[in-house]
């Protein structure tokens, strides 16, 4: 078995899926389209499993596929499809280079067995009893979404403007400046945190936060005890001298009793050409059925068609507590009535704050493909159990009532994609006019902002005081995009803002529009 060339494929796909993932989180062109970037995604095991659940579609069954490799091959998805998993190799292979000893930097471990049960049972129990938050805490891929969205993409996006503001000093304008709204610090900073976690981790002990904390990893590393072909040690040409288990980043390989804890093993082929001789294999492990006396019946050499075989696989392949904390909001001119939401804003197609909370695992991915920026991480708008999860901040932007592009990217069905003339008539809150705040009553001049951008003409202008007029909601046809509260211009507090529906509901089209004006995105303020 030439363990070597395995070992390159294994980089090559690797990295090919690493380089998808990540352009998909921190595209800010929105280059990618929703068909191509449905089928990036269609492997990742936690999201196509939430999917399949809300969807019950084979569209959403890429964790069957995962399933079958992983009896057939072991956990390949750790080792090839995994974006956290390939970040952790990185770092591995970074560290190594800073390592004076390379050989002797990992040994064998034994496997924790109650902690990877409990973080593997408990986030079950969570999402079975309607919250999502371990799952947003322990998947890999979310955590690997948040640390895409919230870190990698501020670099990203400022590159490209130290670019744009280069080349423009050439008369070059290929290239443009993308303005990255509402960054919040906690979301960001507890992403730091996971991420450092993960960094020192790997950096220390290779795979260790895949065997011990990743409930992904447990899954598929209890499947692959019975996988097809297997990492395994040849009795007979192991000369016990450890040279394996110190290039095993799993810390799975037992030199002195000749095993490999399959469960943990990631089959990233480290350690086959490391090994002086033919000890270390990735071959069939269903042999020893055909065993007589302790020895094998003669059969044909088959390592040619288990590599062809393995090659083309991969060629292929406090919660009450906290929601009671409310958030501020904060304008443009001296108003004096405070305004608190009691119910966080969701986005359209996840049908309910409830169900929300229950299905998304905050990857981010919405955030990043959101036009207008209007979804942020949250941090405790939905309360604890929500926290991270994407919520509608019209203080950044609105939601473009010509846009579907979030529910079109969600890969765990927390967000369902709609029709475009469904998802206007999606009601994900209702504007609350605030009187006390409004400009016209305090400064006795016109506005109307809220009303010019309103696209279901739901808050429009009724007569005031000294022909003045002044804006009126009528809930019926409002649904909650937020375009009145993001063109407000009253500060520190909003005149008109919108409260968010537990439920979704269906407002009614308004008849009297003649037209429906469709909202500048890339207006800066909206008037």
């Amino acid at each position: 078995m030439n363990g070597s060339l395995l070992r390159k494929i294994r980089i090559i796909v690797s990295l090919l899926f690493l380089s998808a993932t990540t352009l998909l989180f921190v595209d800010i062109y929105s280059s990618v389209p929703v068909s191509v970037s449905n089928k990036i995604l269609f492997l990742q095991f936690v999201p196509s499993v939430l999917k399949f659940i809300t969807a019950i579609s084979l569209t959403a069954a890429g964790f069957i596929i995962i399933l079958v490799l992983t009896i057939l091959f072991g956990r390949i998805y750790c080792s090839t499809i995994c974006p956290l998993g390939i970040l952790q190799d990185i770092v591995n292979w970074i560290s190594n280079k800073f390592r004076r000893k390379k050989r002797g930097k990992f040994n064998f471990l034994r496997e924790q067995k109650v902690l990877r049960m409990v973080l593997f049972i408990i986030p079950i129990l969570f999402f079975v009893f309607g919250s999502a938050l371990l799952l947003n805490f322990l998947d890999p891929y979310s955590i690997y979404g948040k640390i895409a969205v919230n870190l990698f993409r501020p670099v990203v996006a400022g590159s490209n403007n130290l670019a744009a503001f280069i080349f423009e000093k050439f008369k070059i304008y290929a290239v443009y400046p993308f303005a990255l709204k509402g960054y919040s610090l906690i979301p960001f900073l507890i992403t730091a945190i996971f991420f450092l976690i993960v960094i020192v981790m790997s950096w220390i002990k290779g795979r260790l936060y895949c065997n011990t904390i990743c409930p992904v990893g447990t899954l598929l590393g209890y499947i692959s005890k019975i996988s097809l072909v297997k990492i395994r040690i040849n009795e007979e040409e192991c000369l016990s001298c450890g040279i394996c288990a110190k290039e095993c980043k799993s810390s799975c390989i037992d030199t002195d009793n000749k095993t490999v804890d399959t469960s943990r093993c990631v089959v990233c082929f480290d350690c086959i050409p490391s090994c002086p001789t033919e000890g270390i294999t990735f071959s069939n492990s269903w042999d020893d059925l055909f065993k007589v006396n302790g020895k094998k019946d003669e059969e044909p050499d088959r390592s040619k068609r288990n590599f062809l075989t393995s090659a083309s696989v991969y060629i292929l392949s406090l919660s009450s507590l906290a929601a009671q904390v409310q958030k501020k909001i904060v304008v443009t001119k001296p108003s004096t009535k405070p305004v608190f939401r009691n119910v966080a804003v969701s986005p359209p197609g996840s049908f309910s704050v409830e169900r929300f909370n229950a299905k998304c695992t905050a990857c981010h991915l919405c955030v990043n493909a959101c036009p207008t920026q209007v979804l942020q991480p949250s941090f405790l708008e939905y309360g604890f159990l929500g926290m991270l999860q994407p919520r509608m901040d019209n203080i950044t932007g609105f939601c473009n009532f010509e846009c579907k592009a979030c529910g079109d990217v969600c890969p765990t069905g927390a967000i369902l994609p709609s029709e475009l003339e469904k998802k206007k008539l999606i009601q994900i809150g209702k504007a609350k006019f605030v009187k006390e705040n409004c400009i016209v009553n305090t400064q006795k001049t016109d506005c109307g902002a809220c009303s010019e951008h309103c696209p279901t003409k739901a808050v429009h202008m009724i007569p005031f005081e000294n022909n003045l007029v002044i804006p009126e909601v009528r809930d019926d046809y409002c649904i909650g995009c937020g375009a009145c509260e993001y063109a407000c211009p009253t500060k520190p507090y909003k005149a008109i803002y919108v409260e968010g529906n537990k439920v979704h509901l269906t407002a009614k089209k308004n008849l009297e529009l003649k037209k429906q004006e469709e909202v500048n995105t890339k207006e800066d303020f909206p008037f």
